[in-house]
């Protein structure tokens, strides 16, 4: 096995691949390098350093999207990239907690964007309420893993022990399953506008009734929310101090909550490429395509409808119960209509029907929203309070009002993104390729499709066995 890929990698080599090696070592070491001079204690005081290092550690995840176009094997490919995500970036954390943190919040919305995917990429069915799974799983443990569940049920039986946390996993995936089987049963007969309209209904009715059921039996403890949620146990802390490594309880939650996302990502891929390949996604695909003809073909449209809505909301619970985990605190004010929309602008961005598209949507409007935008906002109220003046105009900075800060304006931001997306790429950024194959013939570019990658061309489609007629 290994004589096989040192012989793959020399060929590679003659055929002229190494120098794309070489760039994509290149960058990834260029980006460490950047990111380990921005820790420099020094630096956290200079204006300019929020917004610098949000735009290094953006430059940092891309590398992982230079590997993935990188004409080389698919070995070095997963080789690369697990490197980046299983060793440096967790090395980078230990020394700066935050990175961990935004890339755990990429990792949830990513796998929050791949179920999302699956309802409106593969389904074609428009889902404004999905963050109301997404409420259900946070609720289910932060009520069953605090002492929130003491008032509702008058008892002292609670908060759980920290080992419920992963068989409570394995039922908020059930429980936000059946939510959606409940949200499908009666929208069957809609679509197009009218679903997304019951769908976003739906998603403020979840959150009205977490923000008013305290009462007459206090279960959700209304707009205050709960607190404190209980954690995953540290089982491995003793393995670590045998080895020699000794970190604080923070740090260790930080690295444990995002090798657990990134756990549940890779299964979330992995079901998600099964079930594109295999007959339910393609009827998926017949019913977005075109859902009269799909159901003459003798697709059951309630089955699959049922199907799309369950998978997807499956993967919303369980980011949902992590989060909740992760936060130690909940309310309704985190599932708000906003947070379904910046979930559909991740789908959209990376491209509809796209697994890897969905992964690239979440990473780009996550760090624009938590580091990007914040980060102009510091660095503004920094100037404003050194007391800069905008030359020209003469107008100083201190004067500025709090209300036109950048970190206000995400929904601006959400808009005139998806402007300028509908405008020069309205495939996405990594489209399927079945929707750019339709875009480019019906804007009469073929000269795309000569230029798509033969690897990722459709399966064969199998022929249905020939059926006799039977004789009288």
């Amino acid at each position: 096995m290994i004589r096989t890929k040192a012989v793959e990698w020399i060929a590679q080599i003659r055929n002229g691949r190494s120098i794309y090696l070489v760039g994509v070592l290149g960058y990834i070491v260029a980006a460490i390098l950047l990111m380990n001079w921005l820790n420099r204690p020094g630096l956290r005081d200079a204006v300019w350093f929020p917004l610098v290092s949000a735009l290094a550690f953006a430059a940092f995840l891309g590398s992982l999207l230079v590997i993935y176009y990188a004409p080389l094997s698919g070995a070095l490919r997963a080789f690369l990239g697990l490197a980046i995500l299983l060793v440096l970036l967790p090395l980078l954390g230990i020394r700066n907690t935050f990175l961990l943190e935004v890339a755990t919040q990429v990792g949830i919305f990513a796998a929050m964007a791949l179920g999302l995917n699956i309802v409106v990429g593969f389904a074609g069915l428009l889902d404004l309420g999905y963050v109301a799974f997404y409420a259900v799983g946070a609720y289910l443990w932060a009520i069953f893993g605090s002492p929130q569940a003491n008032i509702a049920f008058g008892t002292n039986r609670f908060p759980l022990e920290p080992e419920w946390f992963f068989p409570f996993l394995f039922l908020a995936v059930g429980v936000a399953a059946l939510t959606g089987i409940l949200l499908g049963l009666p929208v069957l007969r809609l679509r197009g506008d009218y679903l997304a309209i019951v769908t976003l209904a739906f998603g403020e009715v979840i959150r009205v009734i977490v923000n008013n059921l305290d009462k007459p039996i206090n279960l959700t403890n209304g707009p205050q929310g709960i607190r404190p949620v209980q954690r995953p146990p540290l089982f491995f802390k003793p393995w670590l101090h045998a080895l020699g490594i000794r970190l604080d309880d923070p740090t260790l939650y930080a690295l444990y909550f995002y090798f657990l996302v990134l756990l549940v990502i890779g299964f979330a891929i992995w079901m998600a490429r099964r079930l594109e390949n295999s007959w339910v996604g393609r009827a998926w695909t017949a019913i977005r395509e075109d859902e009269l003809a799909a159901q003459a073909m003798g697709i059951p449209l309630v089955r699959m409808k049922l199907a799309a809505f369950a998978t997807g909301a499956s993967f919303a619970g369980a980011m949902g119960m992590i989060f909740a985990a992760k936060q130690y605190f909940i309310n309704p004010e985190s599932f708000t209509f906003m947070e379904s929309i910046g979930v559909l602008v991740m789908v959209i961005v990376g491209g509809m029907g796209s697994i890897p598209g969905a992964i690239v949507g979440a990473t780009v409007v996550t760090i624009l929203n938590i580091q990007i935008l914040k980060g102009l906002s510091l660095m503004l109220n920094k100037l404003r309070q050194a007391g800069v003046v905008i030359p020209l105009i003469n107008f100083p900075l201190s004067q500025w009002p709090t209300q036109l800060e950048p970190a206000k304006y995400e929904r601006l931001v959400f808009g005139i993104l998806l402007i300028l997306m509908m405008i020069l790429r309205p495939q996405g950024l990594i489209p399927e390729r079945r929707h750019r194959l339709e875009l480019a013939e019906a804007m009469g570019r073929e000269e795309e499709l000569e230029r798509l990658p033969v690897e990722e061309e459709l399966p064969p489609v199998v022929p249905a066995p020939e059926v006799k007629p039977a004789r009288d």
